[in-house]
């Protein structure tokens, strides 16, 4: 009962968090946070049940002679004790950048936030000028803010891990489903506004924020990230579907002819996607997309056939080149021109980003100070406000300091190597391999699109980045499950020596 309710919460969160613009307003990401914690509680639950029942188990066996060796399905060994020590550490550093601090310590660790202080607290009453206290985050609200969705998302990256939901090809393949349909329904959705002329993004209308497809984000270049995570794993889902036809079937004439909808839809639903992100006309996410299904072509090769590259992804691609041609692609091609003028003011904001981190080396500004103190190192002129670095490492660079930076760097590369490894190690005839490298080309190509862009700060981006790391984790962790679940029941007889 409660994993077929945490089952349908997963399922609402993937649905509801792209459709309500990207869940960046602040009633949508806190409605993701609630539910993430709820799911996170109904988890421990089950798993204090569980226990209980093996313990009982274990103690009905010992009483009847005999042995029982309760399943501990669990992807603990998965994450070392180094990696939830250092998760834990970074985000008590978001919350030491939010605590009062005697101005001596503020003084000795961030100079420049001492520095600054002073100066707002410049003609206030002695009273108030003499405080002995002050934050390291220069906007302690937003750091508050960033710390939650933080907590919620490590929250739900741990019980992704250690849950059982995501180890079993059948399980995981439902919540692939759900994805690739959000993903081929807001690249209809998008085309649709745009190309009728509609130009709305649900109930509100505006010509200026539908320059191009968006979906139901406010900005192209997020519909792009998120369809940089769901291509590739759509891919992997369509390959691990022929996976189990080769299996079932060895001759080729066999295969084309046990060919089933489904497999016709995913491959069809893929391209649509593709045309969905060309016609975003976000240049790095094109360019991202092309990255990825380079590696997709290398990686999903027939080692039996000795074949260099993937001849379905590279058709697929093609034929979704084809039909964005056929429809037009001036205005996506036009775009490329105005590179070098768009990289110039990108320019201009990194340098003057890297400035507040030269000011703030250590312990940052404050996670989601960025929009506040921008301005006082903005050193060019621009309309309206600029309210991130367009560069999402550099970004949290500035609001961390060398200290979280250093903890995310140990965090990211171990478990990334560690999923890497599990995926490897699986064989060229499991379906789950190919599910698990497109889970990583899509990781990988969401985060070189934020190099030049603001992608892992969406809630609705970070939210699928956070569950596709999981499940690759989850999934790779394939053999070490397989040995313990031969045990699942298994009742030692006692010996009659």
């Amino acid at each position: 009962m409660i994993d077929q309710i945490i089952k349908w919460i997963l399922i609402f969160l993937l649905v509801f968090t792209p459709i309500a613009f990207g869940s960046v307003e602040l009633i949508a990401f806190s409605l993701m946070e609630l539910t993430i914690i709820l799911m996170i509680i109904l988890g421990v639950i089950q798993t204090l049940r569980d226990s209980k029942l093996a313990i009982r188990r274990t103690s009905i066996g010992l009483h009847d002679g005999t042995e029982r060796y309760p399943v501990q399905d669990t992807g603990s060994n998965q994450i070392s004790p180094i990696t939830v020590i250092l998760l834990f550490l970074f985000l008590c550093l978001i919350l030491f950048q939010t605590v009062p601090l005697p101005s001596g310590i503020l003084k000795l660790i961030s100079h420049k936030a001492f520095e600054i202080r002073n100066q707002l607290l410049m003609g206030s009453p002695p009273a108030e000028a003499g405080a002995l206290s002050f934050q390291l985050s220069l906007f302690p609200f937003g750091t508050q803010i960033e710390f939650l969705k933080w907590f919620t998302l490590i929250g739900l990256f741990l019980f992704l891990v250690r849950s059982s939901l995501l180890c079993e090809y059948r399980r995981a393949s439902q919540f692939i489903f759900a994805i690739l349909l959000i993903g081929v329904g807001e690249s209809l959705y998008g085309m649709y506004e745009f190309f009728s002329g509609n130009r709305s993004i649900l109930y509100v209308k505006s010509e200026f924020l539908v320059s191009s497809v968006t979906g139901t984000f406010i900005n192209r270049n997020y519909l792009a990230g998120y369809l940089l995570m769901v291509i590739p794993l759509s891919v992997g889902f369509l390959f691990s579907r022929e996976t189990l036809q080769r299996s079932r079937y060895a001759d080729w004439r066999q295969q084309l002819s046990s060919l089933d909808g489904k497999a016709l839809l995913i491959g069809f639903s893929v391209i649509v996607m593709i045309l969905g992100l060309f016609f975003t006309a976000s240049r790095m996410g094109i360019s991202s997309l092309l990255l990825s299904f380079s590696l997709i072509t290398l990686l999903f090769r027939s080692p039996q056939k000795e074949r260099r590259f993937s001849r379905t992804s590279a058709l697929i691609l093609g034929l979704a080149l084809l039909w964005a041609a056929w429809i037009g692609l001036d205005a996506v091609i036009s775009r490329f021109f105005t590179a070098s003028e768009d990289f110039k003011s990108r320019w201009m904001i990194w340098k003057d980003t890297f400035r507040i981190f030269k000011d703030f080396p250590l312990f940052g500004s404050g996670l989601g100070t960025f929009a506040q103190i921008f301005p006082m190192y903005r050193s060019f002129h621009i309309r309206g406000l600029v309210t991130h670095a367009e560069n999402d490492p550099l970004q949290l660079a500035s609001e961390v300091g060398l200290v979280g930076m250093g903890m995310l760097i140990m965090i990211f590369v171990p478990v990334f190597l560690k999923a890497f490894s599990g995926i490897r190690s699986l064989s060229v005839r499991d379906s789950k391999r190919y599910i698990g490298i497109g889970g990583l080309v899509g990781v990988l190509a969401l985060m070189f699109h934020s190099l030049v862009e603001r992608n892992i700060q969406i809630p609705a981006n970070a939210f699928l980045f956070t569950f596709i790391f999981a499940m690759v984790l989850r999934l790779g962790f394939d053999q070490e499950r397989g040995r313990i679940g031969l045990k699942r029941d298994f009742v030692l007889p006692e010996s009659s020596a």
